[in-house]
């Protein structure tokens, strides 16, 4: 069915294509059309996925279209970025197809309707599956005081979420990524586990922590930060966030367009990153892949360099939900036992 949409939506302008796509899924799901996932179960931090295949934050932020979503065959939903004050995010234009690479640059800048819209419609879903909620900073929230943001939105959003997570690794919010190094990560991990401890015993309820990382730090640092988020007792990490790196599409119209580049060209940097931190982590925080997966293979691939769960954005966008199915059925081929 995607096969025939496809060639309307790549004609319009991207960002309007994903206005067009999240109406169109809104639809879908009021309309009850929440097809069952494909069944492959898997248990990860504590949480039972219907199949280890899921959605990456960034196509949802509002969480408008989780119900439609959840038709596609997901075995689990992350919405967001989300912030504590509505933003309108960069100007426009901010997503460019670049379809000879299938890959997607984008500096969309936490565009969001804020996270009371978001819980608002996180709280309005029928979907029974496991949703993340991944939260951010404003963009004018000076970066030393970021952990203000992220505490109001952990706070906000924790009775809701199955899983929570925390981006520190957006190339298109600027300073951000300046919290994945040093004592700036140490006291956001700090102040996060506190309250994640204040809010389980408020709530009677654990939600995991999740980071998610940038795949443009060194060998070294990737390694430091993974033993920052042992020593911090978070519950997962996700790797990895779009790239700043262009080496592989500088030569192709946009490719040297400011912000964050998703899809193939992502795979090899993302897959190392898991590796890295699957040999640094030794099993004691599962890890959670995403970028560059665009086939069946690529899933496979992320799992066996250590991941436990894998999820998709621009691939999803490239093929439909046809990726996910091929995605599980080759998880589900390879025999791999996910790791949890």
């Amino acid at each position: 069915m995607y096969k025939l949409i496809r060639p309307f939506m790549f004609s319009l302008d991207p960002e309007t294509a994903h206005n067009v796509a999240i109406q169109g899924l809104k639809l879908r799901g009021k309309l009850g059309c929440i097809d069952s996932a494909p069944h492959l179960p898997v248990n990860v931090m504590g949480l039972n996925f219907t199949n280890p295949v899921g959605l990456a934050a960034g196509l949802d932020k509002n969480g408008e279209a989780i119900d439609g979503l959840a038709s596609q065959g997901f075995g689990f939903i992350e919405v967001g970025t989300v912030t504590p004050r509505p933003q309108p995010g960069n100007p426009k234009p901010r997503i460019f197809r670049l379809v000879e690479a299938e890959a997607i640059i984008n500096r969309m800048g936490f565009n969001n309707q804020g996270v009371d819209h978001l819980i608002a419609n996180v709280k309005a879903k029928k979907y029974k599956g496991i949703v993340g909620i991944n939260i951010g900073k404003n963009f004018d929230t000076p970066v030393d005081e970021a952990d203000k943001d992220y505490l109001i939105c952990l706070e906000k959003v924790y009775p809701y979420a199955d899983y929570i997570t925390v981006n520190l690794s957006s190339p298109n919010t600027p300073g951000l990524r300046t919290l994945q190094f040093g004592d700036s990560l140490k006291r956001l991990l700090e102040q996060l586990k506190t309250r994640q401890q204040a809010l389980q015993q408020q709530h009677n309820r654990y939600v995991p922590l999740a980071i998610k990382i940038a795949p443009d730090m060194t060998e070294e640092e990737t390694v430091l930060v993974a033993n920052s988020l042992v020593e911090a007792g978070m519950d997962a990490v996700i790797a990895t966030n779009t790239t700043i790196a262009r080496e592989a599409v500088k030569h192709l119209p946009y490719g040297n367009e400011a912000g964050g580049l998703s899809g193939a060209p992502l795979l090899e940097a993302s897959t190392k990153t898991v590796k890295l931190l699957s040999e640094a982590l030794q099993g004691k925080l599962p890890i959670i892949a995403a970028g560059g997966i665009t086939t069946g293979a690529h899933a496979v691939q992320k799992l066996q360099a250590g991941a436990s769960l894998v999820q998709v954005y621009t691939g999803f966008i490239y093929r439909g939900n046809e990726l996910i199915y091929e995605s599980v059925n080759a998880i589900k081929g390879a025999g791999i036992l996910t790791k949890g």
